[in-house]
């Protein structure tokens, strides 16, 4: 993956939600395009903090470990579960 691909897959109209997986097995969902930026080497997601009612956590993902990216089904999304 690189980030012309990303920024492809956020401007999509209208926006799919997708989940990005990293080697490791780590998953993020990313509900809205305006929580992710895209930089040279990795994509930044602003994700909910569970430790915090209104916070919110950095993940930097690094195109080197992307191991899938994929649109997520009406199932799999829901309010609360954005990473």
């Amino acid at each position: 993956m690189k980030a012309d691909t990303f920024r492809e897959i956020l401007r999509r109209k209208p926006f799919e939600p997708f989940r990005v997986v990293m080697s490791s097995g780590e998953s993020c969902n990313v509900m809205h395009p305006e929580t992710a930026l895209v930089s040279s080497r990795s994509l930044i997601l602003a994700l909910p903090d569970p430790g915090e009612s209104e916070g919110e956590r950095l993940a930097f993902c690094s195109y080197l470990h992307l191991a899938h990216v994929g649109v997520l089904r009406p199932t799999e999304i829901s309010p609360r579960r954005a990473g």
